[in-house]
């Protein structure tokens, strides 16, 4: 029996979206990569941001109680290994990630009853077919978003190479693959292996740039499209991050029918997605996976798909599901061509 007092805990709880606020000013103002080298004080912090002193101190409290910085003597303060994940050049940094959240995600959260009680999107509630399209219209939404995918994917991308073995595969095309982060760290350690990332023609320049940053030019190329549309052929293996759990069953099955197409007899098909529960219960990981279900309810109109309703989805667009293998909070589900 928890000895939790349960009305506090739900107080705790109602209250969470001031941390995502703390967190995502802490981010925007570049706090921590001005405490990298060592501590400051607030009225140094004050004068590199811009930021009222007193207000910027009272927020360094904060942000003290979360874990994110420490006091490090009056009115000093330092950067925790915790905040450090917020410092841009991080090797997993989740800068883009909070600014994402605290700048789109967390507005748009504001809205989930309308959805909740209506069945739309935020997107769809404004007379918009879906959020993707209402994003374009906002040049600096798309670079937010394509930012944070890097986060995600750069943090998620370790764990997919250790569950997946990439060595029979002779060229991997990444469907919906943005700026290459996926493409580029599997051709990395498989060097023997071609790739490809297809993706909407806004995404050419970040991803023939950050691949050549990879040092795999050579080897992977950038192809433009539609996945609704087409898929190109010549690949004998597509994997796709995130993509699926974006659209509703009818959307998605359009795009699984285009990557069917495009695969030869007995091509591979990889799916990297978060796998919800049969049964949830309380954990960390499954709240997790509810709340980005509910993600996908308010933004594109996707939703988080169990095992079982992966492989019924899989089984309608002719592929064959063969495994589901943990991947980290992701799965990896791969499905040859039937």
């Amino acid at each position: 029996m928890s000895s939790i007092n349960p009305t506090l805990q739900v107080w705790h709880l109602i209250q969470s979206h001031r941390v995502t606020a703390v967190i995502y000013v802490a981010a925007k103002l570049g706090i921590p990569e001005l405490l990298r080298d060592g501590p400051l004080s607030a009225n140094e912090l004050a004068k590199s941001t811009g930021a009222d002193k007193q207000a910027l101190n009272r927020l360094l409290v904060a942000l003290s109680t979360i874990g994110i910085c420490a006091a490090a003597g009056e009115d000093r303060y330092s950067l925790t290994e915790l905040g450090a994940v917020l410092d841009g050049t991080a090797e997993q940094s989740f800068k883009a990630w909070a600014i994402f959240e605290g700048q789109m995600l967390y507005s748009r959260w504001n809205g989930l009853l309308d959805s909740i009680v209506t069945g739309k999107t935020a997107a769809q509630l404004q007379g918009v077919s879906d959020s993707f399209e209402l994003m374009a219209r906002n040049p600096e939404a798309v670079s937010i978003f394509n930012a944070a995918m890097v986060d995600v994917t750069r943090f998620v991308t370790p764990d997919v190479l250790r569950a997946y073995d990439f060595g029979g595969i002779t060229h991997l095309m990444d469907v919906g693959g943005g700026s290459g982060e996926l493409i580029g760290a599997i051709a990395k350690q498989y060097p023997s292996i071609r790739g490809t990332v297809f993706d909407l023609p806004r995404c050419a320049e970040s991803a023939i740039s950050h691949l050549d940053h990879m040092g795999v030019s050579g080897r992977t190329k950038f192809l433009s499209g539609d996945f609704f549309q087409t898929v190109p052929t010549g690949a004998d293996a597509i994997i796709m991050k995130s993509i699926i759990h974006d659209w509703n069953d009818e959307r998605s099955l359009k795009i699984l029918a285009n990557c069917r197409r495009a695969l030869p007899e007995n091509g591979k098909l990889l799916l990297v997605e978060r796998i919800l529960p049969e049964l949830p219960s309380v954990s960390e990981e499954h709240r997790e996976q509810a709340m980005s279900d509910l993600n996908m309810l308010r933004g594109p109109g996707g939703l988080e798909r169990t095992e079982k309703q992966y492989n019924r989805l899989l089984d309608h667009a002719g592929f064959q599901q063969l495994a589901v293998l943990p991947a980290g909070r992701f799965g990896v589900i791969e499905a040859r061509v039937r």
